[in-house]
């Protein structure tokens, strides 16, 4: 057990920057008569700005009670997370000495409002400090029994005895339950670091020269792409890495139009992946605008964002692909000519799905941004985000949770055919009835599936020889934050049994 508990921490040593994952440590319940144990994972600490969020403890050692009768900072909540409300996710950090959540069996399979339950209460956990030891336990049978009888003794003990002797008898009769998760409180780690990776099709040079003297394309406009890995979530898991994958998948399909003459657009077309998101406010993105003298960023035409472009876990929520901007672009602009082509060829190829555009400034006072085109944007280049979400704040945008995975490639397919059919109708001047990627060019699962499962641009090097598969110009570049700040989080702690 201690093997695969070291072996899945290597997974994240290297590749999860500024975040702390505690991986897998055991959760111990002794009864009178017996004692269980069960993998636990522990909820994430991660600071940002100074700011920390995330279960700040580890290790437990107190009495077993449920959710109904807990009372004091010496109990240990064991609760359903179907059964925990908000309310009580407050008086828990507050006043208890740990939580022990066990997950559903199949989210996915929950109606929509129960779905709806389990995002907002996650999202709440994500956006707050929780001072006390915060576990996650899969569905587990025996872990199921102990639940009822702990449940069901504390509501025999308020219903059948109220007198004070009674109480009495219960507390040495009753099924007590101890916990015990051993674990170490941890320093914030120095050495973390964001990597960054970007590159770009290059023109023909025979096309850069029809352009300018150089030949070397840099004076032609860029069209540049951007995504963020999910490196981390509420959990010890990978959240679901779509846009990275619709990111990959274009790069594979545009590499066949780059590789011919005649097909080569008069445009560059960029692309930039990070391993920071909005829990991280898109530091990655960040760090790239300020590297000093950044030639890929000469001539933009537009950026374009990607950010859940689609919904890992469906519910109840409209079928539209939003266009999020700071400012409403005026008539004959890149981001207005594009939205056109966007709402015209979803109109053809993507079924019912719907394209509105959604604007929102930029709340300079807010220590968080809302999306990542404002990073772009306060840069002064004309800049947008694509999602599946018209909210900023949907929990959908960092939810652990998903669907099975037939259910999301059929959306991937319809998006990355959407946004690819787009993108060659404006940088070859097409009609929107065009249909590009079409016959052996086909946008398929083929192009998806092998990139679904990416993790960070650290591990496996799978977006690395990508990148240099088919593109130029590629490079790597890292974010290290400043020595003397106390925003990074810590390594993971030691787990003994």
């Amino acid at each position: 057990m201690l093997n695969e508990v070291d072996s899945f921490a290597d997974i994240f040593r290297g590749g999860l920057p500024y975040c702390l994952l505690v991986a897998l440590p055991i959760l111990i319940l002794c009864s009178p008569s017996m004692a269980s144990d069960f993998q636990v994972m522990s909820m994430t600490k991660f600071d940002v700005n100074g700011e920390q969020f995330g279960s700040r403890s580890s290790a437990i050692s107190l009495e077993a009670k449920s959710l109904y009768t807990w009372s004091t900072g010496r109990h240990c909540v064991l609760a359903r997370l179907l059964d925990i409300s908000v309310n009580d996710l407050n008086k828990i950090r507050q006043k208890a000495g740990g939580l022990i959540i066990m997950l559903p069996k199949d989210v996915s399979a929950l109606n929509d409002e129960v779905k709806e339950h389990v995002l907002m209460l996650e999202q709440q956990m994500l956006t707050q400090s929780i001072p006390v030891p915060v576990y996650f336990a899969p569905f587990n049978p025996k872990l199921e029994e102990i639940l009822k009888d702990v449940t069901h003794t504390a509501i025999d003990n308020n219903i059948e005895n109220k007198t004070a002797f009674g109480q009495m008898l219960l507390l040495v009769s009753a099924n007590g339950y101890h916990v015990t998760v051993d674990g170490q409180n941890s320093a914030a780690n120095k050495n973390s670091k964001i990597p960054i990776i970007q590159g770009e099709f290059v023109p023909n040079q025979f096309v850069s020269k029809h352009i300018d003297n150089t030949g070397d394309g840099n004076s032609l406009p860029l069209i540049l792409i951007t995504a963020s890995l999910k490196t981390f979530g509420i959990i010890n898991d990978y959240p679901l890495n779509a846009d990275s994958a619709v990111t990959m998948a274009l790069i594979e399909v545009f590499s066949k139009l780059h590789s011919m003459i005649s097909t080569s657009p008069k445009y560059r077309l960029g692309f930039l992946l990070t391993d920071s998101g909005l829990l991280l406010n898109f530091q990655g993105s960040k760090k790239w605008l300020e590297i000093d003298e950044n030639v890929v960023l000469q001539n933009v035409e537009f950026v374009l964002c990607l950010d859940t472009i689609t919904q890992s876990l469906a519910y109840n929520q409209p079928n539209v692909l939003y266009m999020h901007v700071s400012k409403p672009p005026k008539e004959k602009t890149s981001i207005s000519h594009f939205f056109k082509i966007l709402k015209s060829v979803s109109a053809r190829h993507g079924g019912n799905l719907t394209v509105e555009g959604v604007h929102k400034k930029i709340n300079l006072a807010d220590s968080k941004l809302s999306w990542e085109h404002e990073r772009f944007s306060m840069k002064r280049y004309p800049a947008f985000t694509l999602s599946s979400v018209k909210n900023p704040g949907s929990p959908l945008r960092t939810t652990m949770f998903k669907d099975d995975e037939p259910q999301i490639m059929t959306q991937l397919i319809t998006s990355t055919k959407i946004i690819a059919e787009s993108l060659a109708c404006y940088m070859y001047k097409l009609e929107p009835l065009s249909d590009v990627f079409d016959g052996h060019a086909a946008i398929n699962e083929d192009n998806i599936l092998p990139y679904l499962g990416l993790r960070s641009i650290l591990q496996n090097n799978d977006i690395k020889d990508g990148f240099e598969k088919y593109l130029k110009n590629v490079k790597i570049i890292y974010d290290k934050p400043d020595a003397n700040q106390d925003d990074i989080p810590a390594k993971p702690p030691e787990t003994s049994v």
